[in-house]
């Protein structure tokens, strides 16, 4: 949730916010009426409990008639704090939808929608490569991914990985975990199901909902990614971080349904229900939380330089932002056969709106404590075996693998078996 004394004291700086994104900006003055309908609902019924509490004095002292007649009347005072308080339940209910219903306030965000990125830098030029083969006929040939039976077995968009397909992936995400660690991230292997409120509360149950894997039976959702159990991690927690900012690296299996990209990114492994990531998340103060964000950017792009893939970064417009993310960059490798640039990595500064949902807090200076700042970055995943597989194969059909990821694979050359 935003900061509710930013929508009180400008709350044209939300609705600002709320139109580059794309969003209802009356959302703002349903907010701003249900909290005024709260706060009065509060002060209604405070006034009537201290009535309440004045008039059990008097029918301690009183006697006789008086006693009766003082008696009668906190009979229906009673009725009354009690009419009052289940105002205020309402009122305090109704509120904290309108809340919830406003996305986190966007900084610095271009204005527009999914195509009004602004290219920040390109790295690396693309290699030419004649009548090159894309990342599934690459995969099937070299053994390393098996459609076919992920399908027989799972349904669309499921998959195997094989042989070294799978040495791949865990040398991958190896790299990743041994690159956070070495940059002072904690290693962390979460669970991949969650309670509502902490799918909740970072955000995820929004417009995209749809997206997400519900175990009805559990009421517990599949996460899409380790973002969501980290966000949860601290939850109703109050930080030390008067040391500097905590960093986790999650390691996990994650799930997307999908919905809504019917017909697009069928082939292979682009968009898939099921993908292993390595998710970089941080917890720091407010003031931080943009150093930070460019921080998390320079080691997915360190993770890149070691994959030795050609990239763009790009800083996405507020429309195509997330309900929780108030900035986003992304890292998007170039792809051969597709003659364009695919996402790999994105990294959001969250501000405080996920902490704020979940209770997250530090003590500042004086010992107060205040709504902790969250930040998430990719360090790798399953697509990323698309870039490597495609921007390093040779002739003969065999891929050759940058020298660090090849440290961890294994393998110097993937040939067909």
């Amino acid at each position: 949730m935003i900061d509710l004394k930013i929508v009180r004291e400008n709350p044209d700086l939300v609705r600002a916010s709320q139109r580059a994104r794309g969003e209802d900006p009356g959302l703002v003055d349903q907010l701003l009426d249900a909290d005024a309908a709260r706060r009065s609902a509060i002060s209604e019924a405070d006034a009537l409990r201290t009535e309440q509490k004045s008039l059990g004095k008097l029918v301690g002292k009183a006697s006789g008639d008086e006693k009766a007649a003082l008696l009668a009347k906190g009979k229906d005072l009673a009725d009354q704090v009690k009419a009052a308080v289940a105002k205020q339940n309402k009122a305090d209910a109704a509120s904290q939808a309108a809340h919830r219903a406003i996305s986190n306030i966007i900084t610095e965000a271009p204005a527009g929608g999914e195509d009004d990125y602004i290219v920040l830098e390109h790295v690396g030029e693309p290699t030419a490569i004649d009548d090159p083969k894309d990342h599934l006929e690459l995969g099937e040939s070299l053994g390393l991914i098996d459609m076919a039976r992920g399908v027989k077995v799972s349904g669309s968009r499921f998959y195997f990985l094989t042989g070294l397909g799978a040495m791949l992936q865990l040398g991958l995400l190896n790299m990743a975990a041994a690159k956070a660690t070495a940059n002072g991230f904690t290693l962390m292997i979460p669970p991949v199901l969650v309670k509502p409120e902490i799918m909740g509360g970072t955000g995820f149950l929004g417009a995209h909902s749809d997206e997400i894997y519900h175990l009805d039976d559990d009421d517990l959702y599949l996460v899409g990614t380790s973002e969501v159990p980290l966000a949860g991690y601290h939850k109703d927690e109050i930080l030390d971080l008067s040391n500097g900012p905590k960093r986790y690296a999650g390691w996990s299996t994650c799930f997307r349904r999908e919905a809504g990209s019917y017909g697009k990114d069928t082939r292979g492994i682009i968009r898939v229900h099921q993908f292993d990531k390595v998710e970089g998340f941080i917890y720091c103060k407010p003031e931080d939380a943009e150093a930070e964000h460019q921080r998390i950017l320079g080691w997915e792009k360190d993770m890149l330089a070691a994959i030795d893939v050609p990239y763009r970064v790009i800083d996405v417009a507020g429309g195509d932002l997330g309900s929780s993310a108030a900035r986003k960059f992304d890292c998007e490798a170039w792809v051969p056969t597709q003659g364009t640039y695919r996402e790999l990595t994105s990294t959001s500064n969250c501000t405080t709106f996920q902490a704020r949902r979940l209770s997250v807090r530090y003590r500042d200076e004086n010992g107060k404590p205040q709504t902790a700042a969250t930040l998430n970055g990719t360090l790798a995943t399953t697509r990323w075996l698309v870039a490597i597989l495609e921007n390093h194969q040779q002739p003969d059909g065999s891929v050759v693998l940058p020298p660090e990821l090849a440290r961890f694979v294994g393998v110097e050359r993937i040939t067909a078996p």
